[in-house]
């Protein structure tokens, strides 16, 4: 008994579906907690062993209805820009190489010049992700300065990023300015000649409503320029442009008060800064574009070399952008999915639902765009409802691959927006396992 229960370190961790060394700090953290416990230390290394698993990488299906989900991965990458990456992964690349001169270059010049163009921006550069693009603009431009933001803007996103701390962490110091729920042009103009920089940033994660008043971009844009101060508008998302001509049709209607980075720029910012892997559709990346000496400014910050990406990320971005370039957008993953036939979508739930064989219902409800894009709003669509089973939505999580759903009092809601047709049949072999 006392055998079984402490085993030789290497046999135990010989029978764990672990990389050697780390199979090895595992069994030893096991018997060590069997001696103190009393349990088996084969039963705790399986679990300690299946909780170390679980955080590798491991695809997932996504029937949650948020598209851009955070947890997930937010954007999938189109498919341009993952052959394009690993194709730079697999070999060497020019990534700080002039072919045409024989000579050193610039990292990024490609796809800083791709956003310029798609957006109307004089210049534009690339870093690993939009709180990056934010900080290097603080510490570029405002120099250790003073930054005025409305009290309503002074954001905490991912539960550790947030806006004051950031200001701090870059040297600047933070002017709050309004309220809460109110700010108007005469609270900027009080304070702008004695600033660095007039800052707005995009609302991420929730929608103030009510009594409430903001300064637009416009009047922040006149405000600057008045007092001759540079005004960086964070408008986080990634939309492009509030038309989306890479869509047929109108905008639509869950797009509505979106700030976009063309129309953003056309009200006057002098840099605008928006995330890669959210509306944009790519990989994970911040995007700066605005006036050329700006942009150049940020691009010789020390913290530039520390918030720049890899050559793989960078081929990605372009890739993406090229989509936009050519007028084929509306084939990103996310746009495609985000604009699906709501009829389409619902012969897809009865179809999941007869293969499951599962007592359920086709409803109507949204799916979101998330990752704290467009706040507050939804995409209208059919989902499918299985009555009293939300305590199956952890059952759904064991299949391979897992698939992630959610739940609504007591129903457990499975949405197929954010599903590839062919794995319909994925879904419904788990909701067929987890429901039985």
């Amino acid at each position: 008994m006392v055998a079984d229960r402490f085993p030789k370190v290497d046999d135990l961790a010989a029978r764990l579906a672990l990389p050697g060394p780390l199979a090895v700090e595992v069994a030893r953290q096991a018997i060590t907690e069997a001696r103190k416990s009393g349990e088996e230390a084969t039963e705790i290394a399986d679990r300690i062993a299946a909780s170390v698993l679980a955080g590798s990488a491991m695809p997932m299906l996504n029937a949650s209805g948020v598209l851009l989900h955070t947890n997930l991965g937010r954007a999938p990458w189109p498919e341009a820009a993952a052959s394009t990456a690993a194709q730079v992964a697999l070999g060497y690349s020019n990534l700080e190489f002039d072919p045409t001169k024989g000579s050193r270059s610039k990292r990024g010049t490609y796809a800083g010049q791709l956003a310029a163009a798609l957006t109307g921006a004089e210049q534009g550069m690339v870093v690993n992700n939009n709180a990056a693009a934010l900080s290097l603009a603080l510490a570029a431009i405002a120099g250790g300065g003073t930054v005025a933001v409305s009290r309503g803007e002074l954001i905490e996103i991912g539960g550790s990023f947030r806006l004051p701390d950031v200001m701090t962490a870059v040297g600047c110091r933070l002017l709050e300015v309004g309220t809460t729920n109110r700010t108007r042009p005469g609270d900027f103009e009080s304070v702008a000649s004695s600033a660095a920089m007039l800052l707005k940033v995009h609302p991420a994660n929730y929608r103030v409503e009510g009594f409430t008043e903001a300064v637009d971009y416009r009047q922040m844009a006149e405000i600057a320029s008045a007092n001759s101060v540079p005004f960086v508008a964070d408008v986080g998302s990634g939309l492009l442009d509030a038309r989306t001509p890479w869509l047929q049709g109108p905008p639509p209607a869950w797009l509505e008060g979106e700030a976009a980075a063309r129309q953003t720029l056309e009200a006057g910012a002098n840099v605008v800064l928006f995330s890669g892997d959210k509306l944009l559709g790519g990989p994970q990346a911040g995007i700066a574009v605005g006036d050329r000496s700006l942009i150049s400014a940020m691009a010789r910050h020390p913290l530039a070399r520390a918030f720049r990406c890899d050559g793989p990320t960078l081929a990605a971005v372009e890739a993406t952008l090229e989509m936009y370039a050519a007028g084929k957008a509306g084939d990103i993953p996310f746009w495609a999915m985000a604009t699906l036939d709501n009829e389409g979508l619902t012969l897809r739930c009865r179809e999941v639902i007869d293969t499951s064989g599962v007592p359920a219902k086709v409803i109507d409800g949204q799916s979101v765009p998330g990752a704290g894009s467009v706040p507050g709003a939804g995409i209208p669509g059919p989902l499918i409802s299985v009555d009293g089973k939300a305590d199956r939505w952890k059952a759904l999580l064991s299949g391979r691959p897992p698939v992630v759903a959610r739940r609504q009092d007591d129903d457990l809601l499975v949405d197929l927006r954010a599903i590839a047709p062919e794995d319909d049949k994925l879904v419904a072999a788990a909701l067929a396992d987890a429901c039985r």
